[in-house]
Parts: structure tokens; C-alpha cells; sequence
């Protein structure tokens, strides 16, 4: 049997995340907005409680937590505010694969910018992602025992603000390489407005011109590369699908106070049956998608063979229950939904923002089918059908 049963620290920890999500996240969240970034002071701030060094490694002064731990922290957080969450300047998606092969030497030196408390943003481009725009295109060929990199991302987050690029791509011949990079020269920023939601979290394209990619900037490839991706990505999943819980949580929250105290025909609109059976349809998906995210977590910190698997189908569900009850959220505040006074709207562009930036439900589920087939994970077909079924009906 599983036990989600929090420890005391976890416990404790959780708290300090909520007590800060509620008192400096949520009041700044508009202002983060507008000036499209995350303020130093606030930076500071989760700098300062251990909250970027989570899934750091310990010997580079990080937490090095289980993924049970962190979910319950970022969750925590993002109940705050999404947008800020992934405003925060730091490893990012990064840190997962710090936290794999910590004492490689491409890392020396971000590793001691981090023991000084410095946190330098790193974006991550993951080129395996199905492209469907002829505009948008990476090419990475062989080229005179190094390979030249031409075409344009994707908006990356952090991208804008970044200092480290760590890139998974395969090259023309079909190997998998992951290459860091650390010099802006190598790379040209198209800033822009790509996004509704997340406004403060540094997306911008990254355009390459025969960029010349050495040896000496190949993390891994082959199957090595390989295989340190799908583990980096496995971790990241999980964290992301976290926070769209406590995004889920923040607008379901704050719907079921509005609804408790708004009126109409002379009782609170909460006691209608179309409203109170919507709120609890967002509180079912919420608690669902928390209890598949945990589960996911313990398989991961447990080296499960399933958790590649579970990642996928807690993140998938997540991004169709994080879509449900932040329009549902809109919807219930009616004209008010659609007023920036009130913060339904935001979460709602936020959430929108986060399903397209994350691995999108349509790639996890042909991710997770293409592995199926070629007979990988079949043992947790079974309780990912479920999911996907119980999820979409139709």
C-alpha cells in the first residue's frame, strides 16, 4: 500500500513554502507581470530558503530532496503563483541532470557560481519535441569531428535571461547528444511576446548560424545521451506536473470563497446545484492529479521501472485537469473571471501558457505509445490506460 503520509520536515518545509507563496508571491504576482520578470528581492528570497537548491546535488551545497519532498514544496508555491514559480531565475530543468552526473567536468563552472549563491539562469532546449512550424527547425550535422547547429528554437523559458544553454538533440544521422554551452556568442535571443500566460518567466526563441559545437561540449550521446535525457526528463515531468497541482489548488480555492460569499435570489451561489457540482468536479480532478504526481514521485525515488511511465501519465493528467478547473474557475466568477482585479484570469492565461511550454498532452501520449510498441514500460499499460480513460471519456 501507498503511503502519502507527509514526515514532520516535509511538513515543515511545506509550510514555509505556503506561509511564502501567500505573503510575497500572490501580492506581487501582477507586478511580476508587468515588468515581465521576477524581482531580485523575491529571488533573493527563495535563494535564501533553499528553495532552487532542491533537486541540487549536495556536493554543489544543494538539498539533493526525494521527489516526494520537492513535489510538496513546489506545489506549495505555485499555489501562490504560477507565473512567479517559473520566473525564478536558477537551474531550471537543469538541475535534474546536475543532480545525475554532478562531477562532470562541463559543469565546473556554473557548479561554482551556485556554491556562491549567485544562481545563474540555464535554459533548456529539448529538440526531441515534435516541431510542426518549417520556421522552427533544428539541425545538428557532422562536421570535421565537431557538428554545426543551424535553425530556431522553440520560446524557451528563461531563454532571455539565460547564462547556460543544455540542448538534446539528435544530429542528421539520428545519435542522441546533449551539449552545454556557455557562450552567448553561440547563440542569438528573438525576444518576443510568444505567450499569454508565464509573461515573467524570460521566454525568448534561440536562433543558431552554423554554430560550431566541439567534442569538448558534448555532455553524452549515443545511448548514454539517451538514457540521461529520459532520466532528466522523468524528474522534470514530475516537478512540472507539481505545480500545476498547486495551480489547481490556488483556483480552486479561490472560487470555492467567491461563490461562498457571492449572492443571488438571496442565497450564496455556492448552494446552486450547477455551481457546487462544479467545484466539486475541480476539487475531484485536483485531488486526483495530486495523488498521481505523489504516486509518480515515490516511483521515481524508489528507481521503479514504471516511473518513466508514471511521470508521463501524472503530467498528462495534470495538464487536462489544470485546463478544466482554471477555465472552470473563470467561468464561476462570470464577468468578474475576465477582470484583471481578480486573479482567476491570470491562472487561467498561466495555465494555458505551462500545457504549451511543457511537454504537451498529445506528445506524452505518442511518447509514451511509440515506447509501448517497441515493448518497453508494458507493465504499466494497464494503469496508464485507466488514467487516460478515466481523464477523457470520449
Amino acid at each position: 500500500m501507498i503511503s502519502f503520509q507527509p514526515t514532520v520536515d516535509e511538513i515543515a518545509f511545506r509550510n514555509l513554502a505556503r506561509n511564502f507563496a501567500k505573503e510575497k508571491l500572490r501580492p506581487l504576482a501582477r507586478d511580476f507581470e508587468e515588468k515581465r520578470q521576477v524581482s531580485d528581492e523575491i529571488s533573493r528570497g527563495i535563494n535564501e530558503l533553499g528553495f532552487s537548491a532542491l533537486e541540487l546535488p549536495a556536493d554543489w551545497d544543494g538539498l539533493e530532496l526525494p521527489l516526494i519532498s520537492q513535489v510538496q514544496i513546489v506545489e506549495a508555491l505555485s499555489a501562490g503563483d504560477l507565473g512567479g514559480v517559473q520566473g525564478f531565475r536558477g537551474p531550471g530543468e537543469a538541475a535534474s541532470l546536475f543532480r545525475l552526473v554532478p562531477a562532470h567536468p562541463l559543469f565546473n563552472k556554473i557548479k561554482k557560481t551556485t556554491r556562491e549563491k549567485t544562481w545563474p539562469a540555464v535554459a533548456f532546449l529539448n529538440g526531441n519535441k515534435p516541431n510542426h512550424s518549417s520556421s522552427l527547425r533544428l539541425e545538428l550535422q557532422s562536421s570535421g569531428g565537431g557538428y554545426l547547429l543551424n535553425g530556431t528554437s522553440r520560446p524557451l523559458r528563461m531563454a532571455k535571461y539565460a547564462g547556460y544553454l543544455l540542448v538534446g538533440l539528435k544530429d542528421t544521422t539520428g545519435e542522441q547528444l546533449l551539449i552545454w554551452l556557455e557562450d552567448h556568442g553561440q547563440w542569438r535571443l528573438l525576444e518576443g511576446d510568444y505567450r499569454l500566460g508565464l509573461l515573467a518567466s524570460g521566454f525568448s526563441k534561440i536562433q543558431f548560424h552554423d554554430t560550431v559545437i566541439t567534442d569538448e561540449q558534448v555532455l553524452a550521446k549515443g545511448h548514454e545521451a539517451k538514457v540521461l535525457l529520459s532520466q532528466m526528463l522523468t524528474r522534470t515531468r514530475v516537478l512540472e506536473a507539481a505545480k500545476e497541482v498547486g495551480a489547481m489548488e490556488a483556483a480552486l480555492d479561490h472560487a470555492a470563497v467567491y461563490t461562498a460569499q457571492r449572492k443571488a435570489f438571496g442565497q450564496e451561489i455556492a448552494k446552486f446545484q450547477g455551481v457546487s457540482f462544479t467545484l466539486a468536479d475541480m476539487s475531484i480532478k485536483t485531488q486526483a492529479a495530486r495523488h498521481l504526481v505523489w504516486q509518480s514521485a515515490l516511483k521515481v525515488d524508489d528507481r521503479d521501472p514504471e516511473g518513466e511511465a508514471a511521470s508521463q501519465s501524472a503530467l498528462q493528467f495534470a495538464h487536462q485537469s489544470l485546463r478544466f478547473v482554471t477555465d472552470c474557475a473563470v467561468q464561476l466568477l462570470g464577468g468578474h473571471g475576465y477582470v484583471q482585479d481578480f486573479p482567476v484570469e491570470k491562472w487561467m492565461r498561466d495555465a494555458q501558457a505551462q500545457i504549451i511550454f511543457t511537454e504537451g498532452e498529445s506528445e506524452l501520449l505518442l511518447d509514451h505509445g511509440e515506447r509501448l510498441i517497441v515493448g518497453e514500460e508494458r507493465g504499466g499499460l494497464h494503469d496508464f490506460i485507466q488514467n487516460v480513460a478515466a481523464s477523457n471519456p470520449g
